[in-house]
């Protein structure tokens, strides 16, 4: 039997585990025991978890705040599956990865030089931008330049009262800037601890939950005062299953998470059912989920990319990256036509410095991996202010984005900005 769970080294992002998620309608879900039940049927198991038993190292069959099933079909059931009318959708889990890249190429650097000319010839005859594209930031000793962009680093709120979840390969517990921290965490990854090897997870939260003043360096850290969920669904390896991930954010929603980060995804181009289905129940719970929307693209070749999975459902919040000069990435992927599909939002991913386990402490890389905890802190401080929740919140942060003279279908509403004073 395949492990949903279990990190699979080499396995690339797209990859089927040989299971499948149901996605149940809505009167099946009316009625717990009803749900448990029909799962059991349709699936043929003698024994149906669920999440709502939170048996801890048992992973559910079904995801009850979700409306989601998980499960091996032969052929034969699985036209069954299909044809039955309480299911709305059935599609594989796959293999999903981490958003991040490891630096600037050669032809990225190339191509930059181009398109900054570009982008100020653009702004120059651009009469509605609020900046213009020649606008540029960069770290200080005191602040990173994503913060500054934003206004994250003058803002007057801390995140306190807030509680965000950053779903990733999980946080070196034992870093020091995170002493002291409010921080609850949990693996999904069997056979492997919340400690981040990897460091892409320690990285994210770092910049949506980072300190106000770290042990060294420069503040790079938005939401100081938030409580942080931690889970861990993303095996060291830098990879995870739907199962894995799908579980995480029924964590994250049962544990009060007013907001959850995702920088994970697969490329793509066609909207899971499982995760709108996820994402549009998270909103109803008052919870918004941000993910990142993907580094397929090379624009510096003419490739923008899309949208992939999970940020193209309509319900989860997609984010690009911008850089230091509030220029769309080479990397970021563009909107596709898939409903959904679109850009929500951007946020700071190129050169980013952030937390990493020890002893490095502290990194800079890039990838839409880095704007999304921009995007997913400036929430928490959102929320904080108004008191918004799930839809409110994301429109308050579409609201307040800072335009940019480039297109919507790379940047969205613009560059995320966090309340003023």
């Amino acid at each position: 039997m395949v492990d949903p769970h279990a990190a699979v080294p080499g396995r690339t992002a797209g990859t089927l585990t040989g299971r499948y998620l149901l996605v149940l309608s809505d009167e099946l879900l009316a009625d717990h025991d009803t749900a448990r039940s029909a799962v059991a049927e349709l699936t043929g198991l003698s024994e149906v978890t669920s999440s709502r038993d939170d048996t801890p190292g048992v992973h559910p069959t079904l995801f009850a705040r979700l409306g989601v099933a998980v499960a091996e079909l032969d052929p034969a059931r699985l036209r069954t599956v299909r044809a039955d009318r309480r299911v709305l959708s059935v599609e594989p889990e796959r293999v999903l990865r981490a958003l991040s890249r490891p630096g600037l190429s050669a032809d990225y650097l190339r191509g930059f030089a181009d398109a900054a000319g570009f982008l100020a010839e653009r702004a120059a005859a651009s009469e509605t931008a609020d900046a213009p594209a020649a606008a540029r930031f960069a770290d200080n000793d005191q602040v990173t330049w994503g913060l500054q962009a934003t206004g994250a680093d003058v803002a007057a709120e801390t995140g306190a009262g807030i509680t965000v979840a950053v779903l990733d390969t999980g946080l070196d517990l034992g870093h020091p800037d995170f002493a002291g921290r409010q921080i609850e965490s949990r693996s999904f990854v069997d056979g492997q601890e919340v400690a981040d090897v990897q460091g892409h997870g320690t990285h994210c939260i770092g910049t949506s939950c980072g300190p106000l003043a770290p042990g060294s360096g420069r503040r790079y850290g938005i939401a100081h005062e938030a409580r942080i969920l931690v889970g861990k669904v993303l095996g060291d390896d830098g990879s995870g299953t739907d199962a894995g991930i799908l579980e995480g954010i029924e964590w994250a929603i049962s544990s009060g998470a007013q907001v959850v980060s995702m920088s994970l995804g697969a490329d793509l181009d066609e909207v899971s059912a499982a995760y709108e289905n996820a994402g549009r129940r998270a909103l109803d719970a008052g919870t918004l989920i941000v993910a990142a929307a993907g580094n397929n693209a090379e624009r510096s070749t003419g490739n923008v990319g899309f949208v992939g999975v999970p940020a193209n459902s309509p319900s989860i919040m997609a984010v690009a990256a911008v850089d230091a000069a509030l220029a769309i990435a080479d990397f970021s992927a563009a909107s596709s036509a898939v409903e959904g599909g679109q850009i929500d939002i951007a946020g700071p991913g190129v050169d980013v410095y952030s937390s990493w386990p020890m002893p490095q402490r502290t990194n800079t890389i890039s990838g839409t991996s880095m704007a999304t905890p921009h995007v997913s802190g400036i929430a928490a401080l959102w929320s904080q202010r108004t008191g918004a929740r799930g839809r409110d919140l994301w429109t308050q942060l579409t609201q307040a984005a800072q335009r940019l003279p480039l297109p919507s279908g790379d940047v969205g509403a613009g560059l995320v900005r966090a309340p003023g004073r």
